[in-house]
């Protein structure tokens, strides 16, 4: 710890961030150190901690290194060795339960009351330090996801009921939000999902995070180089180095107990992407309905502009005829002819509705109006 913070206060050009580090023990301690200091203490690339910037949009990551596992899951940002835990920001809300369950479960199982059968059992269970760090980090991204994408449902449906029910421009902007939010969680549990997948894909991805693994090999005699050299003579060299070999090549890749672990966690928030998928479409489906509403009334608004246009037609006949008649041209046949005048105007009224009759029945004939 001296060490630490005589390195922070030697460089003071660099920003401080806050880290807690949790070991196998559950023992913690707080520390504000700069990225030197990290990289340093816990032997890793500059690249490596950037992905760790919150500042730097990268996507969900779990990175298998020599010594270390790089993890970014949305707010979980944290590098796991074979014996720690550093998690960065401790005291942000959303990391704040995450801290808790690593301290309750970092620690190993106590089997001194119990029996043998049972003791053998559960040591035999028992994940490495690193794998029960990960599962915690996996456990809580997952059940966080799972929480916004419930809640998101939550309001979604009876928005999506509502504006069914009434079109509104305040019920329009409601699923507009509504939706541009959906997408955002999707796009972020898609990443997660991808992530996950992409590690069940390739075995040597899932070995590189082996970290106790690699410790027991390092510190094993047959990779030790200080270790005593073998006579070549000796009849028992070909089976000692094959015996060695063939142990080490099947620890490295037997992946099988991290497999099973990602792959619950993989079926978990590919639920939640399910989830996801289901209320899309149930919002393309509203979508749609309303788009079928719309194009109804917008129908109706071009069968009434055809009636007004029929009838705006028709009457700009009878508009002529009274046109004509209502000039001031002296005309002899006027004269003694003022009973016409009731007949012009029934029979232009008969001749005008009969022109709108005819184009509606034309138009319902042709099928552009309904009946």
């Amino acid at each position: 710890m001296e060490e630490l913070h005589a390195s922070s206060i030697n460089n003071k050009t660099c920003a401080l961030r806050s880290w807690i580090m949790i070991d196998h023990h559950a023992n913690e301690t707080i520390l504000d150190v700069d990225k030197y200091t990290i990289m340093r203490l816990l032997q890793i690339h500059a690249r490596d901690l950037r992905i760790l910037d919150p500042l730097l949009s990268y996507p969900s990551t779990i990175l298998g290194r020599d010594k270390a596992i790089i993890l970014n899951l949305e707010h979980i940002k944290a590098i796991i060795t074979a014996k720690e835990v550093f998690l960065r920001d401790p005291k942000d809300d959303d990391v704040v339960p995450i801290v808790e369950e690593l301290r309750r479960r970092l620690p190993k199982v106590n089997c001194s009351g119990q029996g043998e059968e049972d003791k053998s059992t559960q040591e035999g269970e028992e994940f490495p330090f690193e794998f029960r760090a990960l599962e915690v980090a996996l456990e809580a991204i997952c059940s966080f996801l799972d929480a916004r994408t419930r809640e998101l449902e939550t309001a979604s449906y009876p928005a999506l009921d509502e504006l069914t029910s009434k079109i509104s421009s305040r019920n329009l902007d409601r699923v507009r939000k509504l939706k541009s939010a959906m997408t955002r969680l999707t796009n972020r549990v898609q990443k997660i999902r991808d992530e996950l997948e992409n590690l069940l894909d390739d075995d040597d991805d899932m070995a590189e995070l082996y970290l106790s693994r690699k410790l027991v090999v390092s510190s094993s005699p047959t990779s030790n180089s200080d270790s005593p050299n073998w006579q070549f003579n000796s009849p028992n060299l070909a089976s000692k180095i094959h015996t060695s070999s063939t142990t080490t090549v099947h620890m490295e890749n037997d992946v099988e107990e991290l497999e099973m672990l990602l792959e619950a966690y993989f079926m978990q928030i590919d639920g939640t992407l399910n989830k996801l998928a289901t209320l899309r479409e149930y919002t393309d489906d509203t979508e749609d309905y309303i788009n079928i509403q719309l194009d109804n009334h917008r129908n109706q608004l071009i069968q009434l502009e055809l009636f007004l246009c029929s009838g705006t037609v028709s009457l700009s006949i009878y508009s002529l005829v009274a046109a004509i008649f209502g000039m001031n041209i002296p005309y002899t046949w006027k004269q003694g002819h003022e009973y016409v005048f009731k007949w012009v105007v029934i029979l232009t009224g008969m001749v005008c509705a009969s022109l709108f009759l005819s184009i509606v029945s034309y138009a319902r004939r042709k099928g552009i109006v309904g009946s």
